[in-house]
């Protein structure tokens, strides 16, 4: 997963999966769009006006953890 914000245009796309694939773009409302690739999955989310529309100081930057598997 992948998650980007473009201030400038104040846009965030969050990409679910990273395998190249051409997508259909379909709109859900104003200001989401969804990348429909094969099989019909959703491929990424685009935010329009994000700032707008969602807590992006909760949102980013992203945090995560890794743990390591112990061999």
């Amino acid at each position: 997963m992948n998650i980007q914000y473009n201030d400038k245009s104040d846009l965030l796309y969050i990409r679910l999966d990273e395998r190249k694939q051409q997508v259909m773009n379909r709109k859900v409302t104003d200001d989401i769009v969804l990348d429909i690739g094969k099989g019909g999955k959703i491929v990424g989310i685009e935010f329009l006006d994000a700032s707008k529309r969602l807590d992006l100081k909760r949102l980013l930057p992203v945090k995560y953890k890794l743990s390591s598997k112990a061999a």
